[in-house]
This record gives C-alpha cells, sequence and structure tokens, in this order.
C-alpha cells in the first residue's frame, strides 16, 4: 500500500476578482488603461480616448495610496448587504479617480473628505464549490 495521499489533499479555494482590474496575489493592485497621449486612465476598455481621441493605452498599476474626495453614506442596499456603509470616490496619488467603498470604518459616519486612505482587498462571498470573490476598497492608514 502507498503512503501517498492523491486527491486526499484539502483543494486550495480559488480566488476571483470581482473586476478585471483588480490584481490578486502578493502585491494586490488596480491596474488602469492609460492613454498613451494625455495620460488620461481607464479602468474600462476602450477603443479610444474620451479626452483626447488617442486610441493607444498601456497597462499601468494605480497607486495604492489615495484622499477620499467625495462619499455618501448608503442606508439601503440589496438584501444581505449590511448598511450602513460608505460609498465614495478617492483620487489616487498618482490622480487616478477611483470609486470603491471605504472599508474598515467602526462607524461610517466619522467619514470625511479628505481623509488618508489605503488600497485593500476583501472577501465578498463564496459559491458554491469554495471559490471566493475578492472585492477591493479603501480603509484609513
Amino acid at each position: 500500500m502507498s503512503d501517498e495521499t492523491d486527491g486526499d489533499l484539502p483543494a486550495v479555494p480559488e480566488r476571483l476578482p470581482i473586476v478585471d482590474y483588480l490584481q490578486l496575489g502578493d502585491d494586490p493592485h488596480l491596474l488602469a488603461n492609460e492613454c498613451t497621449k494625455c495620460r488620461a486612465r481607464y479602468f474600462d476598455r476602450r477603443n479610444a480616448c474620451a479626452k483626447c481621441g488617442a486610441v493607444e493605452f498601456v497597462s499601468v498599476r494605480v497607486a495604492d495610496r489615495a484622499v477620499l474626495t467625495a462619499f455618501s453614506i448608503v442606508h439601503r442596499a440589496a438584501p444581505g448587504i449590511p448598511v450602513p456603509y460608505v460609498s465614495g470616490i478617492v483620487l489616487t496619488d498618482d490622480g487616478t479617480s477611483v470609486r470603491a467603498n471605504v472599508v474598515g470604518l467602526d462607524d461610517p459616519m466619522k467619514a470625511e473628505l479628505g481623509m488618508s486612505l489605503g488600497f485593500t482587498t476583501y472577501g465578498c462571498g463564496t459559491d458554491d464549490n469554495g471559490t471566493e470573490c475578492v472585492a477591493f476598497g479603501y480603509m484609513t492608514v
């Protein structure tokens, strides 16, 4: 009889990003498509830059540090989504505007314009096969 345990090891659950521009791994971060002409950044695929009309883009890493520039405290959400939570727009240190939730606040009412934030990821659900959906947000630093 063999001591090998082929197939007996527990499977490591797979982690999938909630959006294509969220990169997971040892150093999670966001990737944006940057116009090579005017440096405008987009998170979705573009045929042309909305700012200058150029058609060439490069993929760039978005800075992890940010400042909260606008926010709303959400009190009503779909079933299963805990409320209240802070939905915000942050401006990263490299000038990229990102829509994301502000997470990790003990009290959402303590959110303030101009607060310093850092990029983070968190699980937002697991399917029946154990695959975890991973979302991103920003938390106080």
